[in-house]
């Protein structure tokens, strides 16, 4: 038996350093290629590091809650030097895995910037092992507070564990109206990372309508109802808390977004204009897609219509698709679409790939996914690179309007504020209308106002008629 050290991996592009937040082993566990040792935090996202040997967990060098450098060794694993299932000793930290088997495995991310594998959970892909229970996973179970290293047993989750059913319908009612529990008729049936999900979104599983192929709860299902029920809106107000202050270190993704709002707020002169909008039609539009059985099981709302009205209005105003190099203004002919992602772990902005090339249909299904993988924390460097333009969409929060700012190597975002009835002139008369205001920050170094302006008018003029798409 020889111990192996595993070094804390380069997992994205040029990172320098990441946290450990909660180990998934403890010493003397069995572990077996693959199986995930530790959740780290990047700068940029939540990654699971998976094991590149097979063997007894020797010792966990680094406590939870701990930044250290890449590099640094963070686990020891002893290892049968007569093979014994081990990963080739000729490397010593971690491997990249066989590229067919990681184009074989959908659900697993790959971080295009190292090469590196970031597996799904273990639970979906490989069996229990017989000769011990499976090991704990993200979302079984409760897991202990503080910032201190936790102990943990190596027990499964019993399937009494959440008693509460899901109802028979899905309903309409504010969280305060719903049934925070019923009579038990069975476990809710949901895997580790959607369980997961849904702690993340602060969503009870047991008031979730089950959609999966044997009465599970997917991801779209989690999704549906964190809509109804935002983790971004106090249901309860909670008590003082007994300490006169709390103090939160700065790192991880905070840091990043203090450093990329203060660079770019400080280095491009911001400039914003707003626009009042009769999104009546939208909505309209928005339903009937709803109804279409092309979008059957993709989430539609007006975020969608947003996004292909700022994709053609910069077709006809392209210098709003721009970067700012000093030396040069770069137009991009191509819209890699930002959207701001509000989650748990704080803002990023994932952006469409060439989302001028897709269908609506595609563009749809692209969003969804693209907000889905956020709030799981999933969210690759790669994914948040390379954005020419970004919306925020502030009305999920109930807010008119706001003044965003740039996203980096960024000249242009645009906000999206709350549709609501309001009193509108419509052929000299006063009518109830579905109305929103649209806001947009630009870059006056390469926008001017006249382009802004045009630009902006473009994106409203879609908002009130969507029909002006099929020309």
């Amino acid at each position: 038996m020889s111990d192996l050290t595993f070094r804390l991996p380069d997992v994205g592009e040029g990172l320098t350093e990441a946290e450990i937040v909660q180990w998934r082993v403890s010493p003397g566990d069995t572990v077996a290629v693959n199986d995930v040792l530790v959740e780290i935090e990047t700068a940029k996202s939540l990654v699971e590091l998976p094991s590149p040997y097979a063997g007894v967990v020797g010792a966990l060098l680094v406590d939870e809650g701990q930044t250290v450098d890449v590099g640094t060794a963070i686990i020891t694993v002893g290892t049968d030097a007569a093979g014994g299932g081990a990963a080739p000793s000729t490397v010593p930290d971690v491997a990249a895995p066989d590229a067919a088997a990681t184009a074989a495995t959908a659900a697993t991310p790959v971080d295009a910037g190292s090469g590196y594998t970031l597996p799904a959970a273990a639970s979906e892909t490989s069996a229990p092992k017989a000769e011990k229970p499976e090991p704990m996973l993200v979302g079984h179970g409760s897991s202990a507070g503080g910032g201190t290293r936790r102990r943990r047993t190596r027990t499964a989750p019993t399937p009494h564990e959440h008693l509460a059913p899901a109802p028979v319908h899905q309903t309409t009612a504010t969280p305060l109206e719903r049934p925070l529990h019923a009579a038990s008729v069975g476990p809710v049936l949901a895997k580790p990372p959607i369980r997961k999900l849904a702690k993340d979104l602060g969503v009870d599983l047991s008031i979730v309508t089950p959609t999966g192929p044997v009465g599970d709860v997917t991801r779209d299902d989690v999704i549906r109802e964190a809509s109804q029920v935002s983790v971004f809106r106090n249901i309860q107000t909670p008590e003082w808390p007994e300490t006169r202050e709390e103090r939160i270190p700065v790192k991880g993704v905070r840091k990043m977004i203090a450093q990329t709002m203060v660079k770019s707020a400080y280095s491009a002169p911001h400039v914003s204009l707003f626009v009042d909008v009769d999104a009546t039609r939208t909505m309209e539009y928005v339903k009937r897609l709803k109804a279409g059985t092309d979008y059957a099981g993709i989430r539609i709302s007006p975020l969608l219509v947003m996004a292909k009205a700022i994709i053609w209005a910069v077709r006809r105003n392209p210098t709003v698709n721009a970067q700012w190099t000093d030396d040069e203004i770069i137009v991009k002919h191509y819209v890699n679409l930002g959207i701001a992602a509000a989650t748990p772990r704080g803002l990023i902005v994932p952006n469409v790939k060439d989302a001028q090339a897709m269908s609506m249909v595609q563009l749809a299904s692209a969003l969804e996914q693209l907000t889905i993988t956020a709030r799981e924390g999933k969210t690759t460097p790669a994914q948040m690179a390379g954005g020419t333009i970004t919306i925020t969409n502030i009305g999920v929060f109930g807010m008119d309007t706001g003044t965003p700012i740039l996203n980096s190597d960024e000249v242009g975002i645009v906000a999206l504020g709350t549709i609501k009835p309001k009193p509108w002139v419509v052929d000299g008369e006063v009518r109830v209308r579905q109305v929103t205001t649209i806001g947009a920050s630009f870059d006056h170094r390469v926008v001017d106002g006249d382009v802004a302006s045009r630009f902006l008018a473009d994106v409203a003029s879609i908002i009130e008629e969507p029909a002006l798409l099929l020309e």
